[in-house]
């Protein structure tokens, strides 16, 4: 089988807890290249994986190096600019979520893919976490019926403690950009990519001042279905809680983190139990799943945006979002 080369921009926590040791433990696929501003971290994190070519300046990857996929895992505020530059050298890229500060950032992202004819993901790696995919497969099995409400809940930490993640200029926004986002796409996703029709919005700063904490949504979809939207990184709570409730016409299905639960007829059937503390397996699942549908794609050489044209579209609902928690009403999306 055929080797596949990726470089890596960006050497923050999510490339060295996640990205390069993910991309270790795969046959033929190998990190060629990683690229960072910090020079100290580019050597302490290239020494420790292993990678021999290092550069300051990611542009100096796509002009030197022969690679299949890019990983871009830097700050959201350089998003666009480094997209943008490893689109227009041909490079295919997984770029993390948020793929952008904006949406008109994300959608000068979209056109240059597209008129490049490059593959381009978005690292919303969550659809790929075994027990949501699992919601997906019950879904489409009819099981519950036709779904009309779909409540989700998630509190947890800010996913960074980097200065930038909670400015608001560099990061795009708080916690609805770092947890919104991924929920967002999940319910939308498993619903198909419903039309959005209104959106009503809360925002709270309980322990920040540049970007909101606490988030609570409302939205209303053209098919009828409502789904209910609550993040926070203040509400205090003992670990990572990720709550997922799909109400249908002949019965739900739900996902707390320590299992998933279908109910038929009033009764209650336990489809799979993960103990919360292997949560952050089912998190490394998610992303190793994600790699491996990627670089399926790239040697069958088929270019694929749809991550990509799904997270424009989730970012122009979020900054609608922000709308219609500033006008304090709801909006048509």
């Amino acid at each position: 089988m055929k080797d596949l080369n990726i470089a890596v921009i960006g050497l923050g926590r999510i490339a060295q807890v996640i990205h390069l040791p993910l991309i270790s433990s795969l046959s033929n696929v190998y990190v060629t290249a990683v690229s960072d501003i910090n020079k100290n971290t580019l050597k302490s994190i290239s020494d420790k994986f292993g990678v021999k070519k290092t550069y300051l300046d990611h542009r100096e990857i796509i002009k030197n190096e022969d690679v299949d996929l890019i990983i871009v895992s830097t700050p959201t505020s350089s998003h666009r600019d480094v997209a943008l530059d490893c689109i227009e050298s041909g490079k295919n890229l997984l770029i993390e979520k948020p793929v952008a500060r904006s949406y008109s950032e994300a959608k000068e992202i979209l056109e240059l893919a597209k008129k490049q004819h490059i593959s381009v993901s978005v690292g919303m790696n969550m659809r790929f976490r075994p027990d949501i995919m699992l919601l997906k497969s019950v879904l489409s099995s009819d099981d519950i019926g036709t779904p009309f409400f779909i409540r989700c809940r998630w509190f947890r930490k800010q996913s960074s403690d980097s200065n930038w993640f909670v400015k608001k200029e560099e990061a795009g926004g708080g916690v609805l950009y770092d947890l919104g986002i991924v929920i967002l796409d999940i319910s939308l996703w498993l619903l198909d990519f419903v039309k959005v029709d209104s959106v009503s919005t809360q925002n709270y700063s309980i322990n920040t001042q540049n970007v909101e904490d606490t988030s609570i949504s409302f939205l209303r979809c053209d098919n009828g279905t409502t789904i209910s939207i609550e993040t926070s990184w203040s509400i205090e709570c003992e670990n990572d809680s990720l709550f997922l409730e799909i109400y249908g016409s002949k019965g739900s299905i739900s996902l707390t983190p320590q299992q998933v639960n279908k109910v038929i007829n009033n009764r209650k059937i336990e489809l799979t139990s993960s103990n919360s503390s292997k949560i952050g397996e089912l998190y490394k699942k998610s992303y190793l799943n994600q790699l491996k549908f990627i670089i399926h794609q790239i040697k069958n050489e088929i270019v694929n945006t749809d991550s990509l044209e799904q997270s424009v579209f989730n970012l122009k609902i979020i900054e609608k979002m922000y709308e219609s928690a500033a006008q304090k009403e709801e909006l048509k999306a």
